[in-house]
């Protein structure tokens, strides 16, 4: 954790005038990539804490300030899935209660961004508060002193993320450190930041979140090649057999060519922070691309000798990692198809001259 933290990730998209890096998507996927290749579960826990600084950037600067006035390595964990905590608005800020599950890191994150429904929209100064239809989601900033922390993580895969659950009962927390969710969720038009700052979080999110599963998958590919170029004794390596050849070529083309979707998902969403069409795309390649890591890794299990499957096997805890990564709810591709099927659809219709149609 220590290591991950002086490498930078925290700061990775936290704004300049705290001292943060204003860094790239790219950069950050590639880094998250390469560090899993040794530990997926360390490459997840610093790239969502790169992710939730560039959450965080959309408090009120005096929550920032809070945050970040010390330093710009703020640790800060997460939970801003479909909210059902509820945040209720008093005098001055709201009154949180709730929990939140698979907070990622929170036993090592000192700030914690947890969402809920505010019964109430926020008022103007001096005007009344209204009530709305439904529920209006917001995202606040708690310590982590001030909440409760579960040891509730037993998932087959990403083990040592530690992503326990969460408990708050009447914690108060400040306007200053609160903000709409769909201010956090989407663009913004802010002078002098970095693109990345200003993209919605479905730009790069799917790729972001595949990142770990390649690197678990290069991390089993070099297992099992190490595995299958190494002669038993009294017997010939495996990799002279024509299936298993066929196996290291397809997986590792496999495996190469998600780098290359995450690569150009990378370069796109830093070119063009606010293109529809380069989410769209995004959002399809990521899910795509979780799949061949799965497929990639599960050929590479199943034909990797008795010892792939050892508690101390890296073929089998990459095995277990993949799947668990590819199971998140951004890379799932029917969500993901059908905002590709959306964007395609106008984008074609646009194409077509109106006599055509």
């Amino acid at each position: 954790m220590t290591a991950l933290q002086k490498a930078g990730f925290a700061r990775h998209f936290v704004p300049r005038r705290w001292g943060g890096r204003e860094g790239g998507f790219a950069d950050l996927i590639n880094a998250t990539a390469l560090i899993a290749g040794q530990c997926p579960s360390a490459a997840w826990c610093g790239m969502l804490w790169a992710a939730h600084g560039r959450f965080a950037a959309r408090l009120p600067e005096e929550g920032q300030r809070e945050l970040w006035g010390r330093g710009p390595d703020t640790l800060i964990a997460a939970a801003l899935a479909p909210p059902t905590a509820t945040a209720r608005p008093v005098p001055g800020g709201r009154l949180l209660d709730g929990r939140w599950d698979c907070v990622s890191g929170v036993d090592f994150s000192p700030w914690i961004l947890l969402a809920a429904l505010s019964d109430h929209t926020p008022a103007a100064s001096g005007a009344p508060v209204t009530a709305p239809a439904h529920g209006v989601a917001w995202v606040l900033a708690v310590p982590r002193s001030e909440v409760t922390v579960r040891d509730t993580w037993r998932s087959t895969g990403l083990r040592g993320t530690g992503s326990n659950s969460v408990e708050a009962h009447g914690v108060f927390v400040p306007d200053r450190r609160a903000c709409p969710l769909g201010d956090v969720l989407a663009a913004v038009a802010e002078p002098g930041a970095s693109p990345a700052r200003r993209a919605p979080a479905h730009l790069a999110g799917g790729p972001m979140f595949c990142a770990p599963a390649l690197g678990a998958a290069r991390l089993a590919l070099r297992s099992w090649t190490r595995w299958a170029a190494t002669p038993p004794a009294g017997r010939p390596a495996a990799l002279g057999d024509a299936a298993v050849q066929r196996v290291l070529a397809r997986s590792a083309a496999e495996i190469d060519a998600v780098a290359l979707l995450l690569e150009r998902a990378g370069a796109g969403a830093d070119a063009e922070p606010a293109a529809p069409r380069v989410e769209a795309v995004n959002r399809r390649d990521a899910a795509v691309a979780a799949e061949l890591l799965v497929e990639a890794v599960e050929r590479l299990f199943r034909t990797g000798g008795v010892h792939a499957r050892d508690d101390t096997s890296e073929v089998q805890r990459a095995w277990r990692d993949t799947h668990t990564v590819a199971a998140h709810g951004a890379l799932r591709l029917d969500a993901s198809a059908g905002a590709y099927a959306a964007w395609s659809e106008g984008e074609w219709a646009a194409r077509v001259p109106s006599g055509a149609r």
